[in-house]
């Protein structure tokens, strides 16, 4: 059984009753989210682009990788992917290859972000949506990211999984 709660632009909230593989049967409150693409843009010099956009659930500015939501369920995350880098950076991609999909927070969630490593990069323009606020752009190498995630400067989990998947896909130590 399931009894929708709210439905959202983004997320809808339901109640579903399920029965666990050990027997017992409960009530679980679930977010259904359509689902992500987010991108590591890493230029010929290694290094990636970053935004710093303001997230009111973090409590301010964050760092974090150009990312949105699918606009569809028939939308393929690739396409999402290169528009997303585009709308928030101005970047476009001549190349864009799959490197995983994770889950956000599977205890309550179902959104999946679909990881892409983005290559040939030219700047064109951004355009920003209204309900973004993006307070700065910018190209840092990898190295240096990977040592902000560390240091705990980058918080959030897409970006710190699409970091390390670039870097492995990359080579870098």
């Amino acid at each position: 059984m399931v009894r929708e709660i709210y439905k959202g632009r983004s997320v809808d909230l339901r109640v579903e009753r399920v029965t666990l593989p050990n027997g017992v049967a409960v009530d679980l409150e679930l977010m259904h989210h359509p689902g992500a693409s987010a991108v590591v843009a890493a230029d010929e010099q290694g290094r990636v682009v970053l935004i710093r956009q303001y997230r009111h659930a973090a409590g301010g500015y964050i760092w974090e990788l150009p990312a949105g939501v699918l606009a569809s369920a028939l939308e393929p995350p690739e396409v999402c992917a290169a528009r997303e880098l585009t709308e928030e950076t101005g970047v476009v991609a001549r190349e864009l290859r799959h490197l995983g999909t994770i889950f956000t927070s599977p205890g309550f969630c179902d959104e999946r972000i679909h990881l892409f490593l983005a290559r040939g990069l030219t700047d064109g323009s951004a355009a920003h949506e209204a309900d973004e606020a993006i307070a700065e752009i910018a190209r840092i190498p990898l190295a240096e990211a990977l040592a902000k995630v560390r240091d705990g400067e980058i918080v959030d989990g897409k970006t710190i999984a699409g970091l390390h998947l670039a870097a492995a896909a990359l080579g870098a130590p």
